[in-house]
């Protein structure tokens, strides 16, 4: 069942991201900062938490939100699943409830940006597979040598 994140489920989801190897620390602390602020002052400017929970636990998570000065567009700003859950279609689930939720809001385009390191390699093809078009890549963005990569949805005419 994919719900809006709860309160208690920031340290959760922080072990979730650290298990699956991709994320850096400093990644982490940021995802648990946005929790906080997120938990703190509510969904700002539309941003939405929500959790993959089964069996009562969370299992996945997704962070979305439109994009600022633009005419209906995204933003996917986070996705993960529990590693022993991965290649199983739950992120896919993920993904497509991310989109049909930014449709009912009368969305129209899906902006996904992650590393070109080679950890994040499968990543990349995850959103080949839904659709997503390589658009951009963005030399040395993260740090030297990590790439970022952009991927575009078009989700609406």
């Amino acid at each position: 069942m994919i719900r809006p994140t709860l309160t208690g489920e920031t340290d959760a989801l922080v072990a979730i991201a650290t298990r699956t190897g991709v994320f850096k620390p400093m990644e982490l602390e940021t995802l648990r900062h946005i929790l906080a602020d997120y938990h703190e002052n509510g969904p700002d400017a539309g941003h939405r938490a929500v959790t993959y929970e089964s069996e009562g636990k969370p299992i996945g998570f997704a962070y979305f939100g439109p994009t600022e000065m633009t005419d209906r567009t995204w933003h996917l700003f986070w996705i993960f699943v529990e590693r022993s859950t991965q290649a199983r279609g739950l992120g896919a689930k993920m993904m497509n409830y991310v989109e049909s939720e930014i449709l009912k809001d009368g969305g129209r385009v899906l902006i996904v940006e992650t590393s070109g390191l080679p950890n994040y390699e499968l990543t990349r093809k995850f959103y080949l597979k839904l659709g997503y078009k390589q658009v951009a890549v963005v030399p040395d963005f993260y740090a030297d040598g990590d790439d970022m990569v952009i991927f575009w949805k078009r989700l609406a005419a």
